[in-house]
């Protein structure tokens, strides 16, 4: 009897990877197959964005610059 816990890779119900999980951690190849061994349709996780488990991709952080009046500043930093 398997245990239920242990996904069973070449069962077919794992799809084969894409073009963008190329480089992942969780890429795993059986029966010369790559497969992601954390979800079973990895075109899926892709489909709104980044996938939450992909190790090889660095969100874009962006940073805002904003501009501060040099009165209000000098102000606030007398007044501490």
């Amino acid at each position: 009897m398997a245990s239920a816990s242990k996904p069973i890779y070449g069962s077919g119900i794992f799809k084969p990877v894409i073009e963008k999980c190329e480089g992942c951690n969780q890429v795993i190849e059986v029966e010369a197959q790559k497969i992601c061994k954390t979800y079973t349709s990895p075109t899926a996780k892709w489909k709104l964005g980044i996938c939450n488990f992909a190790s090889h991709v660095k969100p874009d952080l962006s940073t805002a610059t904003v501009k501060i009046n040099p009165l209000k500043a000098s102000k606030r930093a007398m007044g501490r």
